[in-house]
């Protein structure tokens, strides 16, 4: 409560702010602009958490950044503004667009600044342009967004998936035929085990604490896996729980939790795997089996190379690459062995590698030998961050036509939409440095912020020729303009939405794969603010050439046209949408894996073999270390919020070295000192970022953390998942200069 109290006095919310935090996350009411996390039906008294807490009251912040503090502060200034600073002076109230005989951000009117927009984007090639999605945007916008990506003529639409769970698509697409996870909310009270990889609960989606503690109060063991001794795994004090919140009683979480070096989680599921396969060997003399064989001749294909890999890899080699022993790894797979239902838990502790696919992959071959997809209570289940990124990617948000009907699009719309694959981020940003991007349109976000390779894309960022910014409140990436910039500020999905037909509401998908209806509340936070739909429609109508059958003005008028629309295009997931979109909890969409069919090329989930055993991409050498970038829980995303990270002891700062006392001593260190990272990749470039102070902290040896997104200057752009180019943020290859 201290940290949702420290945000309603920065910001000065209103006192309507407290109605507000009660309708969140309830039918009827709003969802989340912070995590994905699922909204039960069953709620509770308050279905909110810190984060989304802080969030909301982040929105409703009385303070406002108007344009008279654009006439008081250059663009080069405001660059060397911190970006906690930029976004402290509140809500955006105005269109703004960047004059670059003053350096300054002028006014504008929407109708100047939607007409300056599409005269450039009509100047333009299309295969030029980036039209960028952040998480957060509804489902009804996104489509929107989607289709005027494809009526203008590309598939140039990577958003925030790629840089954290891209990688959970490409990889579960591939062995499981679906892209999302298989579990639903009602599993959590079902299963017998849970398994957490790279998965940080208590900072990233505190509200998975509640059916964690009554898992464990239940006597369900939960394994954690992470290199980062997280307090939300080790223990949970229920704030809605008088009791517990007086006498400060604990309810622990994870029955083990060991820490496994950076980059090691493939070695531990290949140890896991090992043991399942040994007591398999040993059941098998008493006429009885562990493997779901049965499950595994139906449904699988490819078990036969995958356990010999298995079985040629020594417990010496998985030790090393893991920093764990055999008897605990062997501990946590006899906990498997004995659970008949298995819950697979993973965050971007698993994406954000190099071999972040084989990781997903091989947790995957882990549930498969017992059958632990397509079952109640079982599943793989990645925890997904923003509140609608996965949702943007099932109405159109892909670079990848094939993810898309675009068949049924050009039906619909008469248009023949491009075919081509789009640019991702990833290739998006090298499209910038070469000079092939000349526009970037960003619906939400901090783009700049967020990426790898701060320095040469800021300078490459000015070379553009246009750049658009939809937004609620300042951040970096609004400061790093092209020749032409504007500055659309939109309304937050606590504020309501009052169109021609009257209030609108919109929706977005969950993390379990439901579809929940949300209503904004509170009065915008100013007269001059259009809805994120509207500003879509508003540069699209002024870019593209009259289409009968693509009634922006209509759509705008009435969101409920806008998903007969996706009904439309999505019959199977979307069908009675209007009609459905406020059901307590949530309608779910269908997943197939879940009912075992398997949309693979084989038609059956597909066992694959990696060939390394650490997911890091680069080898151990002297001096060189394994950054692991975290978030504080007093941050989402790139949105900082202040300098407290109690949940690890950190308290003021941010620039900070984490690094084991061992390893301190090593280096030849002392506590406290002031030291610089440098990036030790092998490409040739200088990358630096400090001075940091040295901080002890437990993490495995030769494993150093520190904060995102202050480190990505360190990373370089191809340092990155090699199936699904994720920037490799979790193990990123440093030196230390003291």
């Amino acid at each position: 409560m201290r940290g949702i109290a420290d945000i309603f006095g920065k910001e000065w919310a209103t006192p309507s702010a407290v109605e507000t935090l009660m309708r969140q996350n309830k039918p009827k009411g709003f969802m989340c602009v912070s995590c994905s996390w699922a909204k039960p039906a069953d709620y509770h008294t308050f279905e909110f958490c810190e984060n989304g807490a802080k969030a909301t009251l982040w929105e409703l912040t009385s303070k406002r950044c108007t344009p008279e503090f654009f006439a008081a502060h250059s663009v080069t200034e405001l660059r060397g503004w911190s970006d906690y600073d930029l976004e402290q002076q509140g809500r955006l109230t105005d269109p703004m667009r960047y004059d670059p005989a003053t350096d300054h951000y002028v006014p504008c009117s929407w109708e100047e600044a939607f007409q300056g927009i599409g005269a450039q984007l009509r100047a333009l090639d299309p295969k030029s342009v980036i039209f960028y999605a952040s998480g957060r945007a509804s489902l009804e916008t996104s489509y929107l967004y989607a289709l005027f990506a494809r009526l203008y003529g590309n598939n140039n639409i990577p958003d925030s998936s790629n840089m954290c769970h891209e990688t959970t698509g490409v990889a579960l697409n591939k062995v499981i035929g679906v892209g999302v996870g298989t579990v639903v909310f009602d599993d959590l009270a079902k299963c017998d085990a849970f398994f957490f990889f790279g998965q940080n609960t208590g900072s990233n989606s505190p509200r998975f604490l509640h059916p964690l503690q009554e898992a464990a109060k239940r006597g369900v063991p939960i394994i954690t896996f992470n290199p980062v001794r997280e307090k939300g795994l080790e223990s949970f004090i229920n704030p809605q729980n008088v009791t517990e919140m007086l006498t400060g009683k604990a309810t622990p979480i994870s029955t083990q939790y060991h820490q496994v070096k950076v980059g090691g989680d493939i070695a531990v599921l290949i140890g896991l795997c090992k043991h399942v396969f040994a007591c398999d060997d040993a059941a098998k003399r008493d006429g009885r089996r562990v493997l779901d064989v049965d499950f595994i001749e139906a449904h699988t294909k490819g078990l036969d190379e995958f356990e010999a890999k298995v079985r040629a890899t020594s417990w010496n080699e998985i030790e090393a690459a893991s920093g764990l022993t055999r008897a605990a790894i062997e501990g946590a797979g006899q906990v498997y062995v004995e659970a008949d239902r298995v819950i697979g838990i993973y965050g971007m502790g698993l994406t954000q590698h190099v071999h972040g696919f084989e990781n997903v992959a091989t947790f995957v071959n882990l549930l498969l030998l017992k059958g632990n997809i397509g079952r109640d209570g079982t599943g793989i289940s990645p925890v997904r961050g923003h509140s609608n990124v996965q949702g943007q990617r099932t109405v159109g948000i892909a670079d990848k036509p094939k993810l898309v009907p675009l068949d049924r699009l050009a039906e619909q719309f008469g248009f023949e939409p491009p075919r081509e694959k789009g640019m991702n981020t990833v290739e998006a940003c090298h499209g910038m440095i070469d000079g092939k991007v000349k526009a970037f349109i960003g619906l939400g976000g901090n783009f700049v912020r967020a990426i790898p390779e701060r320095a040469a894309m800021e300078q490459a960022w000015t070379r553009m020729e246009l750049t658009v910014q939809i937004a609620t409140k300042l951040n970096r990436s609004h400061l790093v303009n092209g020749k032409a910039a504007y500055l659309l500020p939109c309304l937050g999905r606590t504020e309501q939405d009052i169109q021609a037909t009257g209030p609108q509401a919109v929706t977005m998908e969950d993390t379990f794969s439901c579809i929940q209806g949300s209503v904004g509340l509170r009065t915008p936070a100013s007269d001059n603010l259009k809805s994120e739909l509207a500003i879509v429609a508003g540069i699209a109508k002024a870019t593209l050439p009259p289409n009968p059958k693509v009634i922006w003005d209509d759509w705008v008028g009435d969101y409920g046209l806008v998903r007969d629309a996706i009904e439309h295009t999505y019959p199977d997931m979307f069908h009675d949408f209007n009609a459905r979109m406020f059901t307590p909890g949530g309608f779910y969409k269908g997943n197939a894996a879940r009912e075992r069919i398997w949309n693979t090329e084989s038609g059956k989930a597909e066992f694959t073999t990696p060939t390394m055993l650490s997911s890091i991409g680069f080898d151990d050498a002297p001096g060189r270390y394994r950054l692991l970038t975290m978030r504080s829980n007093d941050q989402f995303n790139t949105t900082i919020y202040g300098m407290s990270d109690r949940l690890r002891g950190i308290e003021g700062r941010r620039d900070v070295l984490l690094i084991n006392p061992d390893d301190i001593a090593r280096a030849g260190l002392v506590d406290g000192q002031m030291v610089w990272l440098v990036g030790d990749a092998d490409d040739g470039v200088h990358r630096e970022v400090g001075p940091l102070k040295v901080t002890p902290f437990r993490l495995p040896d030769g494993c150093v953390g520190s904060y995102y997104p202050e480190m990505n200057p360190l990373i370089a752009l191809d340092h990155h998942d090699i199936e699904s180019k994720t920037p490799a943020n979790k193990s990123v290859p440093v030196k230390i200069r003291a």
